[in-house]
C-alpha cells in the first residue's frame, strides 16, 4: 500500500463571491511520486471565506490523508469506487454515497480498493469559541433519513416554490458535528430546495446525482453530477429539479454551509447545540 498526503492548495480559478465550477473545469494534478490526483475547486486561495473543497481520485492501493486534517474539521463523500475510511482509530468500508466526518483532533485517512476511489472532501479550521462534539458520528450515508428538513420556504428574498424538496441532515450538531455540517438535498422531479442565504457562512455543495439546476445570485443554472456551487456569505443560492417528463429522475445535492447555519435547524424545529 502506498500512502500519500496533500500539501497546500493547487491552482484554481478565482471564485469571486459566487461561482459554479463544472466537473469539466477541475484541474487535477498528481501528488508527488503517486498516481493519486487532486483538484481543489474551492479554497481560500481561490477566494473562499472559510472552506476548502478537494476532489481526490485515489489510485488503486493508495491512501490519501489531507495534511493538517487533525487540526481541522473534515467531511468526505464517496462519489465513485470502493475503499476504507479511517477516522482516528475507527475504520469503515465505504462506497458511493457513503459519508465520513473527522472532527478536529482526529486524522482522516482514505484508502482505495483495486478500482480506485473518487472522493469530495470539505475542510475548515475550527473557529474560535467552537468546541468539538463529545461523541461525534464518523460514518453515515447521504440517504440517512434519521433527521430531515421538510417544507423549507427559503429566507424570503425569492418567492418559494410550493413543491419543496427534502434535506437529510447527515452530519450536524445533533450528531456531534461542531462546525462543518453535511446535508443532502433530494429534489424529486418538479421539486425545489428554495432559495436562501447564509449571513455568516460559506456554502459549498455539489451535484451528486442526476441533472438539475442550482440558483446562484440571481438566476437558475443547469448543472450535472460532479459540478460544484460556491456562495460566499450573503449570496443567494438553492437547488431544483425542473424536469417532470415521464423519464425524469431525482436530482441530489450535498454539502453545506461552513460554519453551520443554525437557521436551517431552527426551520426543522431542532436545536443547533453540539451533542
Amino acid at each position: 500500500m502506498t500512502r500519500t498526503s496533500a500539501s497546500g492548495t493547487l491552482a484554481a480559478s478565482p471564485l469571486g463571491d459566487a461561482r459554479i465550477v463544472t466537473a469539466a473545469e477541475f484541474v487535477f494534478a498528481p501528488l508527488p511520486g503517486r498516481r493519486t490526483t487532486l483538484a481543489t475547486p474551492v479554497s481560500p486561495a481561490a477566494g473562499a471565506t472559510h472552506v476548502t473543497l478537494h476532489v481526490v481520485r485515489i489510485a488503486a492501493g493508495e491512501s490519501f490523508s489531507p495534511d493538517g486534517s487533525v487540526g481541522e474539521e473534515n467531511t468526505a463523500v464517496v462519489f465513485d469506487g470502493r475503499g476504507t475510511a479511517t477516522v482516528g482509530s475507527r475504520s469503515h468500508r465505504v462506497e458511493r454515497s457513503h459519508a465520513v466526518y473527522a472532527p478536529t483532533g482526529q486524522v482522516l485517512d482514505l484508502t482505495a480498493d483495486a478500482g480506485g476511489l473518487t472522493v469530495y472532501i470539505w475542510r475548515t479550521p475550527l473557529a474560535a469559541g467552537r468546541r468539538p462534539g463529545t461523541d461525534p458520528e464518523p460514518f453515515s450515508t447521504l440517504w440517512d433519513e434519521t433527521t430531515q428538513l421538510r417544507g423549507f420556504g427559503g429566507t424570503g428574498q425569492i418567492a418559494p416554490d410550493a413543491d419543496r424538496a427534502t434535506m437529510n441532515f447527515v452530519f450536524w450538531p445533533g450528531n456531534g458535528s461542531s462546525q462543518l455540517c453535511l446535508h443532502c438535498g433530494i429534489q424529486q422531479p418538479g421539486q425545489t430546495f428554495n432559495v436562501h442565504l447564509h449571513p455568516d457562512s460559506d456554502e459549498a455543495f455539489i451535484a451528486f446525482e442526476g441533472i438539475g439546476q442550482m440558483y446562484l445570485r440571481d438566476r437558475w443554472i443547469d448543472v450535472a453530477a460532479g459540478d460544484v456551487l460556491y456562495a460566499a456569505p450573503g449570496v443567494l443560492h438553492g437547488a431544483r429539479n425542473p424536469h417532470t417528463d415521464p423519464d425524469a429522475r431525482r436530482f441530489v445535492t450535498c454539502g453545506g454551509p461552513s460554519p453551520y447555519d443554525p437557521a436551517l435547524y431552527s426551520a426543522a424545529g431542532l436545536s443547533s447545540d453540539v451533542r
